[in-house]
């Protein structure tokens, strides 16, 4: 056991010992993101470097401070990536952070989720054990849902050390396709299109403009822009997407008294009518530009549509970030607390004020 390693250990167990909280933290690109930042900073970047990478086995295993960029390159010089396509919000993001706040990018319906792509973990618990679960293979499934779960954790179950994940080949062709169509018109097209074996692999709409990205083989791509149609995007399409991951997109820039809501719907759900909006997942996730004071309205309009809101950006401390939990699930998540971190020392108040 390295000394970084050690020392993390013995920082934990002796804030478990005073019941002093921890606020845990890698790159800080998402400090933004959560309820409130409470407690001594237990800064994760020291655990950094990749464990091992086995590209014919399609696995990678790295420390939690490893910076995504980092990762990203070395697997883009082997043909493969992350195909969840996770959000940075800057050259300081983490592993460890990455996996924590559990957020997935532009390819998310077609690809699957950051969580669907995490094998395996090492975390330092409340107590200050060192605990391993999961493994690098698919099949290997002691433990696997315990490593799932720490994806969107936001820190309050463990401080992750270490992360193995599934990555993918990057696809052969990839190819943009831009459409004039209002929301509505937009999602059913987008629902008949997912309908047919097509290479849908994102998708972004706003303002009345539709933009789906295609990837694949060559041979599908090209089949798929000739059933589709519509004006095919080629010079700015990759840093349309990179921005749209990173929320660089000219949409997310807030006004003073703003915030941004992250709204998850079925697709298949009409309009929400509520403001500003930019749709992704081929509509099920949309973003709403609103004053956090208005958050019943729009958690209302979430819940009738099927769905439910996150205050992603913009808080105003009083408005709860989350949607809070039915009962039994906050049974669950409490009984979860109490037994990775019995103390409540990792995290308290990130995720829900009264955890």
């Amino acid at each position: 056991m390295d000394a970084e390693l050690v020392s993390l250990i013995g920082k934990v167990k002796k804030a478990a010992e005073r019941s002093r909280p921890l606020r845990i933290r890698g790159g800080g690109t998402k400090d933004f993101y959560g309820q409130i930042l409470h407690g001594e900073m237990l800064d994760t970047r020291p655990l950094a470097g990749i464990v091992s990478y086995e590209p014919s086995e399609l696995v990678v295993t790295a420390r939690a401070g490893t910076r995504v960029k980092d990762l990203e390159a070395m697997l883009a010089e082997q043909g493969q990536c992350l195909p969840f396509e996770p959000p940075q919000f800057g050259v300081a993001s983490t592993v460890g952070g990455m996996v924590a706040a559990g957020l997935s990018g532009p390819a998310r319906a077609s690809a699957g989720s950051l969580r669907d792509y995490v094998l395996g973990v090492q975390i330092i618990n409340g107590k200050g054990e060192l605990l391993t679960f999961g493994g690098q293979v698919m099949k290997n499934v002691a433990g696997y849902d315990v490593s799932r779960l720490m994806a969107g954790s936001m820190g309050t179950l463990g401080v992750i050390t270490q992360v193995s994940l599934k990555v993918l080949p990057v696809p052969l062709a990839e190819s943009t396709l831009m459409f004039d169509l209002s929301e509505t018109s937009a999602r059913q097209q987008l629902n008949r299109w997912g309908g047919q074996p097509l290479p849908l692999n994102a998708s972004c709409w706003t303002d009345g403009v539709l933009l789906v990205r295609l990837r694949g083989a060559h041979a599908a791509v090209t089949a798929a822009r000739k059933i589709m149609g519509g004006q095919v995007v080629e010079k700015d399409a990759p840093r349309h997407w990179m921005a749209l991951r990173d929320h660089r997109h000219s949409f997310f820039h807030l006004d003073w008294g703003e915030a941004l809501w992250r709204v998850s719907t079925p697709d298949t759900a009409t309009p929400l009518n509520l403001g500003p909006t930019l749709v992704e997942w081929h509509g099920a996730q949309r973003w709403v530009k609103l004053p956090a004071k208005d958050g019943a309205w729009v958690r209302e309009a979430a819940a009738r549509a099927g769905g439910h809101a996150t205050l992603f950006r913009g808080g105003d401390g009083r408005t709860p970030v989350f949607t809070p939990p039915a009962a039994a699930v906050a049974r669950i998540s409490q009984a979860l607390k109490n037994e990775f971190d019995p103390a409540g020392i990792l995290g308290p108040g990130r995720m829900f004020l009264d955890f």
